[in-house]
This record gives structure tokens, sequence and C-alpha cells, in this order.
């Protein structure tokens, strides 16, 4: 009987064309199916212990906080894998009253079960977090996340437990769901996402490769490196642009737990690979900002300009592809939820300023470095951002050009900084890193709040 059993289950595998290695790989697959949630900005909890190495792959995944629900499940004493109970922190019971009557399990025996396990679930949220608190829940999106899903006795309980602490909406995942289980826990639960929910389901360790017990010290492991904070992909990653008929070429960089995104505008013949705009991304990103450098030109345009310049003095043209490149950051899942930067140079702080005068909403703070604001023209009026104005100290006639358009600029925090001994480039030592510093400074301290705005006649017209 036994195998023809185990012969039906591996059947029922390659049936569904998918096994898991392990814990980590069906942590990585199942936030596949979840990164549709990091626009919410969630926090993953990880039911121990098995839960916790596939929660840890996709919080690293969504780039999301991650902590456990400790949770245990009393297991009935002649047949310990048999949940008729679990146990949550919080003191949350639930308890399978017809399984209790069907073992004839008295109520004394049923005490000393429920007293037993308590003590776990209380040494295991004390030993896993090693002194954090617990993540604050109230008005959040929270993924619970098991490696399997089979009665749901735990899940039940975990969810109770989480619902008491007030969050906005709970989702639970699994690499792998009972269908039926997965059907009766979507009543309780605003979404549940199993990667796979086979109807030979039998148990979760037959959809993994390996699935040995782990142990408190991997649990300890990996939720004190995420408390320390994910790495991020600051590794530029490549992205296309549609804007129109064309599609602009840009690199997207995302460091841990973003404050917000940088949009950069170039200058007249320049392009994503500008080494004084590329030096000042990276001191952006290591102070916690997202990048994204793009070309305003296509590869045909640029090169037709270099005979005639035709579209790299258009600022109209130039401002229309900042504000395609700001709402395709908006829609993308990664960044949508950032506060939005700009930071232009010559030409590219002209077409900044007007593609900020027409998304007020959206537009958090402008940097221009070595900017042509003038340019702007009729639009400074109505550029309610933070702007800051850097110019070169020995670029006698920007500063004067720039001292004008700052005083037409309609924001209420705006400012020009003139770097010593820099030229219109600045290519003199360390002058860039000047740049940077003061980019760096003012973007820091403008991300996250709202863009002074006012809404005189014709803000924000086309």
């Amino acid at each position: 009987m036994a195998a023809r059993l185990a012969d039906r289950n591996r059947g029922a595998v390659m049936e569904y064309g998918i096994r898991y290695v392990d814990r980590a790989e069906a942590g990585v697959r199942l936030a596949e199916r979840l990164i549709h949630t990091k626009k919410d900005d969630p926090i993953i909890l990880a039911l121990p212990r098995g839960g916790v190495p596939v929660a840890y792959e996709v919080a690293l995944a969504l780039n999301a906080p991650l902590d456990i629900i400790a949770v245990k499940k009393i297991g009935a004493p002649s047949q310990p894998e048999l949940g008729i109970g679990a146990i949550a922190e919080g003191g949350v019971r639930v308890i399978d009253e017809y399984l209790i009557s069907q073992f004839g399990i008295s109520t004394e025996e049923m005490q000393i079960l429920i007293k037993r396990e308590t003590a776990e679930v209380e040494r295991r949220a004390e030993a896993y977090r090693q002194n954090r608190r617990p993540l604050e829940l109230a008005g959040r999106t929270v993924i619970i996340v098991d490696d399997g899903l089979a009665t749901g006795i735990t899940a039940r309980a975990a969810i109770k437990a989480v619902r008491a602490r007030h969050p906005d909406q709970i989702i639970f995942a699994a690499p792998v769901c009972a269908p039926s289980t997965a059907k009766n826990l979507k009543k309780e639960l605003d979404e549940v996402v199993c990667r796979i929910a086979p109807e030979d389901f039998n148990a979760v360790g037959l959809w993994y490769e390996n699935f040995g017990q782990v142990g408190d010290k991997e649990v300890i492991d990996l939720l004190r490196r995420a408390a320390e904070g994910f790495p991020g992909d600051e590794t530029p990653t490549s992205v296309h642009i549609p804007v129109g008929v064309v599609v602009l070429e840009g690199e997207l960089a995302v460091p841990a737990n973003p404050r917000g995104i940088v949009l950069f505008a170039h200058g007249s013949g320049s392009s994503r690979h500008s080494p004084r705009n590329l030096h000042v991304a990276q001191v952006l990103r290591e102070a916690g900002l997202s990048t994204l450098l793009f070309d305003l030109l296509t590869a045909e345009e640029e090169q037709a300009d270099r005979l005639t310049p035709e579209h790299r003095f258009d600022i109209r043209l130039l401002a229309d592809r900042l504000l395609a490149a700001t709402d395709w950051a908006r829609r993308n899942e990664v960044t949508s939820r950032l506060p939005v930067g700009y930071f232009g140079a010559s030409t590219g702080a002209a077409a900044a300023l007007v593609a900020a005068s027409e998304r007020p909403e959206a537009v958090t703070a402008v940097v221009s470095r070595g900017g042509r604001p003038d340019l702007a023209g009729d639009a400074l009026e109505f550029v309610h951002a933070p702007t800051l104005l850097i110019v070169g100290g020995d670029d006698a006639v920007v500063i004067e050009l720039n001292r004008e358009a700052l005083r037409l600029i309609g924001a209420s925090d705006k400012r020009i900084e003139i770097v010593p001994g820099a030229t219109h480039l600045f290519e003199e030592p360390g002058t860039l890193e000047e740049v940077a510093r003061l980019a760096a400074d003012w973007f820091a301290k403008h991300m996250g709040e709202p863009a002074t705005k006012k809404e005189p006649a014709g803000a924000g017209r086309r």
C-alpha cells in the first residue's frame, strides 16, 4: 500500500512538472507570483521554522522587511503530525473540536498540550527575534509565508494573530498548497497566492527534493541578515522607455530601501553615459536614492543632430520625454511609490523645470548643474518643487542667467549655490564632488516630503 502511494505521489509530481530543489528555490519562485505586491510596500511574516527560508527569499525579492509570526501546531497524541489545533503569539488559539472529539482527547489532556505548545511559541518568539521588537503591522499590507499549506490549522492561527494587529490587508502565500485548503482560506483573506495547487497534493514535503528540518540557528541567522537590511540592486539595469513612436534607452539602479528616485536630464550633445552624471548618480545611490539615467534623444536623432542641431535645443521636446520617463517610473512596480526628483544639466535643466511645472503633484525636488534655467521661459513661474541651482564660480554668464531664473521660479524653497573655482563643466578637482554632495543633501532634505505647491491660473497647463 505504501509503495503504491509513493508511486502515485511521484506520478503527481512528474505530471505537474514542478518539484522544488529546496525552500530557498521555492521562495524565489514564489516571489515571482508576489511581485505585484511590491507597490504596496508589504511586510513579510514567516511561519517558523520551515517558512523562514522561503520568506527570506520573498522579502529579498520584494526588498521588504521580514519578521516571524510565532506559531506552533498542536499534534494529536497518537499522531503528532496531524494538527488538532494551533497556538500563535499573542495568546491566539485555533482548536479543531471535531478532531478532538474523534480522538477522544479529554479537557485535561488538551490543556496539557496547549500549555506545552504555548511555552514553545513564547520560546520561539524570544529566541528568533534576538531582542528585536516585532514589526508594526497596523495599516500595512502583510504577506504571511509558509513552505506549504496542508490542513491550514497553523495558517489560520497565524492569520488570527496578525488580524489582531490591525493590518490594512492580509495575504497568505506558499509555494505549494492543498487546493481545498487554499479555497477555504480565501474566505478569511484578501488574497491567497499558491504557486502550485496540485489535486494529488498528499503532503508538502513531496514537492521538495530537499525538505530537511530547519533548525533554530538557520532561522535566527536569516532573520538577523534581513534585519541588517538587504543589499538592494545598485547595479544599473537596462530599461526601455516608450515615448510615442520612439523608445528611449535608460539605466535604472535601485539601492536598498530607497527614499526616492532621481531622473537625470542630460545636456545638449550628452547621453545617459555622461561621466559627470554617472558620478553624481553613484553618490545619490550611496545616499539611498534610486537613479534613472536615460537618453533624451534616440541614437538616430543624436546622429542627425551632429549635422544640424535640431532636437537637442528643443526644450519642449526634451521636457515631453522627461515627462514620459516620469510616468514610466510611476507605473514601474519597483519605483511607483517613490517620490520623484529631477537632476538636470545644461539644456536638460530647462527641460526638468518645464516638466516640474507640469507635474506639480509628482515632482518633489529639482537640482540644476550648470544649467540654463532661463530656457524654461514662462514655465519658471509655475515651478513649485524645491529647486537648487548649482553654478560654477568661474561661469560668469551662466551665474547671471541662473540668478535671474531663481527670481522667477515660483517655489518658496529655492536656492543658488556657487561652487568656487568651477567652470561650466565642473572639470576642476573637487568641484564635481561638491556638486554631488549638494545634490544629495538637497534630495535627502526633500524626498518623502510633498513639494510646495500653489495652483495659480494656468498651473499644469500643456
